[in-house]
């Protein structure tokens, strides 16, 4: 076929003429299938601290999802966990139809900023032969750290949290790079992770990639302490293709757990204490009743593929106890 060389920088596609966000697109987790919905073509992003499970997941979502090519981009990563990131974590079965481009930390800040635009230009070539392309860049914030030592080096001043304005720049130009493809093209679908410091999910990076992707997953240190992984807390994870991407039976499922949920989580610090009484409030004696089962259903082993149908039929299950 020979080679042929594609730019590493080009401008997203005009938004006039790239298509809508189509179907949605199962990734074989439930949490997410279900309460968190990723459609064709959608940007979302994982949020977390060090630690809380980020890649496991994500390899989960490289073995399970309905895609014809994975493309992976390590940027900054550790290099110890680079092999165990390819033979563990992504596996035989993810490798089989993965493209994976790699620059570890101890690498020069231009080699980290290539890697993440070398990621997204080999997704950029696979969607323009009308692939569906699914894409996992880690992480967004060593990409900011990469340009903040760019811009510090050319004389920049430096603003937030000691980021340059170059680093606010470059974010939205890569991002907006994913999604669908023009009239005859696939998709490319990203999911892009941001490291939290402290568990902050307000520092500048974090801030600035919400506000550019079309939703985001929270992965909490607390749940996954609880043991339920994988550990997203589904009452702050959002994604906005909802309630579009559901049919309406499966809206109203998610839409009684998330209730169940979060009225359980507004009285939890009373119920641990011993402090609420039975019979106070209905709503919170169901969500009792209902929590260990709702807590099954969000547990998933990392070889365990859930199908969307039967994930909605098992959270109907769940939910009538």
């Amino acid at each position: 076929a020979g080679r042929r060389a594609v730019p590493l920088r080009r401008p997203a596609p005009d938004a006039l003429r790239r298509r809508m966000v189509g179907p949605r697109l199962e990734t074989g987790l439930r949490a997410l299938d279900v309460f968190t919905p990723v459609c064709r073509g959608q940007r979302m992003g994982i949020f977390a601290a060090s630690g809380v499970g980020k890649s496991t997941l994500m390899g989960m979502l490289a073995r399970f999802v309905e895609a014809d090519v994975i493309v992976v981009g390590l940027v900054g990563e550790r290099g110890r966990e680079v092999r165990e990131f390819l033979d563990h974590t992504l596996g035989e079965e993810g490798r089989a139809r993965s493209v994976v481009v790699v620059s570890t930390s101890d690498q020069p800040a231009l080699a980290r900023r290539r890697a993440a635009q070398a990621t997204l230009a080999v997704a950029e070539h696979f969607r323009a032969e009308g692939k569906q392309v699914f894409l996992l860049l880690d992480s967004v914030t060593r990409l900011a750290h990469a340009q903040r030592e760019i811009g510090l080096a050319a004389g920049e001043p430096a603003t937030a949290r000691s980021y340059t304005p170059s680093v606010f720049n470059e974010l939205p130009a890569l991002l907006e790079r994913a999604g669908p493809g023009p009239e005859g093209e696939g998709d490319i679908t990203a999911i892009f992770t941001v490291l939290v410091d402290g568990d902050d999910h307000d520092e500048p990076i974090a801030d600035a990639v919400r506000g550019i992707l079309d939703g985001h997953i929270v992965l909490d240190r607390r749940i996954g302490e609880r043991g339920r992984w994988p550990a997203i807390d589904i009452l702050r994870s959002v994604s906005r293709a909802l309630p579009r991407c559901h049919s309406a039976e499966e809206n109203a499922l998610l839409g009684e757990a998330r209730r169940l949920l979060g009225a359980y989580a507004d009285m939890a610090e009373m119920i641990r204490l011993g402090a609420y009484r039975t019979g106070s409030d209905p709503l919170v004696d169901l969500a009792i009743r209902q929590q260990p089962e709702l807590e099954a259903f969000l547990s998933q082993a990392v070889d365990e593929r859930a199908a969307a149908p039967e994930a909605f039929a098992q959270l109907a299950a769940a939910l009538k106890g």
